[in-house]
């Protein structure tokens, strides 16, 4: 309603349709309930009217199935109005599942507040913003057939007998029609903000808040990986070039200064230069691998295996590549787990085996050391378990005192072709 083209768009005659047909909805509907009870109740001297009485307890749930067709004039969205199902199959099962939710009595409550105050309150906002308006507007073609010319009622309350009268009618009629407008947009939103809250499922509203939850979570994955790749191709191609130019000069510089002093300080900056070089490499390494951009989940695991102090067997088989979070995932789950491997299993072997299978990502990281990983101690079991679930995966770990350990990973996904990724 705030944006200057809304007298212009179909808001207000959505919002004067949503009061209308509210009003119309409204009126059957009391008539309904009012015929129902009283057969009901007449019927009940007779012991006949007590199996219609619950009827009339279901009568809110086709009033609220209309009411949500009714609110996808005012909302964009759409209102849940999810019902239990059945227990077993039969009329008797739907009834005592009707009768026993929530959502079923929240729904007749709803009928009742509609068919009795708010149906007239529907009735009244079309009738004041828009009915009283539209008639001043009509005036002077009031005046020019029903009057013969000579006078109109405005409102049957008021009589004009001259044009310029109708006429300036006319445009106090239409000035009120905007004014009128925007008053049906206030009384039709908090209409269908009081319907939604009366009528939605909690368990629909849940289940969407969850859907969100899931969605933002993985742009955050997301967003998360292609910072990560950011910053290892700035250090890359940024600090790490000039720091090897660096090492170049003070190499030249070297070989070029005469033996003293001189020469000693430039082979110690040499040296120095060339460990900052090479713990940039392990860091750019550690931020997200060339490899794994590169070559893939598979090259990069092979790569982790080989920088690896105890020696890995790997046995990994994928005919594609996975997302980009979950192929960055699954890489520094290994690597970590090969890290654990390396400072507290004491094992003589490890190994990584996988693939994928059923629409799922399985790694297996296993080694014949001492066993007894605990994830309170420490170990980064539990960062790595944060890490799966985020990606909706599974991580299971078996780690018997003596050993052997195993962790197992899971990622649900699909392949893509090498080619396609490099694209």
């Amino acid at each position: 309603m705030s944006r200057p083209g809304f007298l212009l768009s179909a808001w207000p005659w959505r919002s004067a349709a949503y009061l209308l047909t509210g009003a119309v909805t409204g009126a059957v509907t009391l008539v309904g309930t009012v015929t129902a009870a009283a057969v009901c109740g007449v019927l009940t001297l007779v012991l006949v009217g007590l199996p219609l009485l619950v009827v009339v307890a279901l009568g809110g749930i086709p009033v609220a199935w209309v009411e949500r067709l009714r609110l996808r004039l005012i909302a964009r969205d759409p209102v849940s109005g999810r019902h239990q199902a059945p227990a077993a199959p039969g009329l008797w099962a739907w009834l005592t599942t009707r009768l026993r939710e929530q959502a079923t009595w929240r729904e007749l409550g709803y009928t009742l507040l509609f068919a009795g105050l708010l149906w007239p309150v529907d009735a009244l906002a079309i009738t004041v913003a828009l009915f009283f308006p539209l008639s001043m507007a009509a005036t002077p073609l009031l005046m020019a057939t029903i009057g013969d010319g000579h006078e109109a009622k405005v409102l049957k309350q008021w009589t004009v007998t001259t044009w310029p009268a109708a006429f300036a009618v006319a445009v106090l009629g239409l000035l009120l029609t905007g004014l009128g407008a925007y008053a049906l947009g206030v009384a039709a939103g908090a209409r269908a903000g009081l319907t939604r809250l009366l009528i939605a499922s909690r368990e629909g509203e849940l289940g969407a808040r969850v859907v969100e939850l899931a969605r933002s979570r993985v742009r955050l994955v997301d967003a998360f990986e292609a910072e990560r790749r950011r910053i290892e191709r700035d250090l890359h191609d940024g600090a790490q070039q000039r720091l090897v130019a660096l090492t170049m000069a003070l190499g030249l510089a070297r070989l070029d200064a005469p033996p003293g002093p001189l020469a000693d300080q430039l082979a110690k900056a040499h040296e120095e230069a060339g460990k900052a070089l090479a713990e940039l490499r392990e860091l750019i390494h550690g931020v997200h691998p060339k490899v794994l951009t590169d070559y893939g989940l598979q090259a990069a695991v092979a790569d982790a295996a080989d920088r690896c102090v105890v020696p890995v067997d790997v046995d990994l088989a994928l005919p594609g590549r996975p997302p980009q979070a979950v192929e960055s995932a699954a890489y520094f789950v290994v690597c970590e787990a090969l890290a654990n491997v390396a400072r507290h299993s004491g094992a003589g072997r490890a190994r990584v085996s996988g693939g994928h299978r059923g629409g799922r990502l399985v790694l297996e990281v296993s080694d014949d050391g001492r066993g007894g990983a605990d994830p309170s101690a420490g170990s980064g079991l539990t960062g790595l378990a944060d890490r799966v679930s985020v990606l909706d995966g599974r991580l299971a770990l078996t780690s018997p005192p003596g050993g052997p350990t195993l962790l197992r990973v899971e990622f649900p996904c699909e392949l893509t072709r090498a080619a396609d990724r490099s694209a």
